[in-house]
């Protein structure tokens, strides 16, 4: 079992007695995502199952007592720090997200970190987004990763949050940590304030040329 949502999307929830807050077992109990309500969701987002999927994204239709994708948060080593879940639904109040676990990971797809460039995104739907255009990328919604900096050091970061106004303060204040570092703005498309809303309203074969010109071509990994 897991606590109700926390007003502050990002806050641990505190953990009482019989409660188990464990990330990995949060996960391990989570269902696959084919033939669920989580598939149908995010195939609306315009992310198909085999993309999420292969991403680790699960379906717990008790996630704090709504149905809701989940996904792991992991450190450098590939440790499981957290498990993020976005809910299907939410009424007028209700927090549209809840992360259980410690801080410290983030949600990598398509190789994440590894791949060059690296690009960094707010939110687990702008990673699968950017995925169906064969981009990896790393989500930390919202959250401190330390080890970032590390290994951005040397190389070109693509800072690709959110065209509003908390986006542009966030990206700022993560550039600033990643000393070392080439950084770049990455936006979305024009009239899309984040690249989930890119992939529905432009599809992905125009976001995918928009990534390519922005990004250009993946040039392989980096060592672990």
């Amino acid at each position: 079992m897991i606590l109700p949502p926390m007003k502050h999307r990002f806050r641990d929830p505190p953990l009482l007695p019989g409660t188990s807050l464990d990330p990995a077992a949060c996960l391990a109990r989570a269902l696959p995502l084919e033939r669920t309500a989580g598939q149908d969701y995010v195939e609306k987002r315009g992310v198909t199952c085999a993309v999420a999927s292969a991403a680790g994204v699960r379906f717990d239709p008790d996630w704090a007592g709504r149905p809701a994708v989940v996904v792991a948060l992991r450190d450098r080593e590939e440790r499981i720090t957290s498990v993020h879940g976005r809910y299907l639904h939410n009424l007028r109040g209700e927090d549209k997200m809840l992360t259980v676990g410690k801080g410290g990971g983030a949600i990598t797809v398509l190789g994440g970190w590894r791949a060059d460039p690296l690009v960094l995104v707010e939110g687990l739907f702008d990673a699968l987004s950017l995925a169906m255009c064969g981009q990896a990328a790393v989500a930390t919604i919202g959250r401190e990763v330390p080890w970032l900096a590390g290994v951005a050091q040397g190389r070109t970061v693509h800072v690709a949050f959110d065209a509003t106004r908390p986006g542009e303060e966030e990206a700022a204040r993560i550039a600033a940590t990643l000393a070392g570092a080439v950084v770049r703005r990455l936006l979305p498309p024009p009239r899309c304030k984040d690249w989930s809303t890119a992939l529905v309203k432009r599809g992905p074969p125009e976001l995918t040329r928009w990534v390519r010109s922005n990004v250009g071509a993946s040039s392989g990994t980096v060592a672990p």
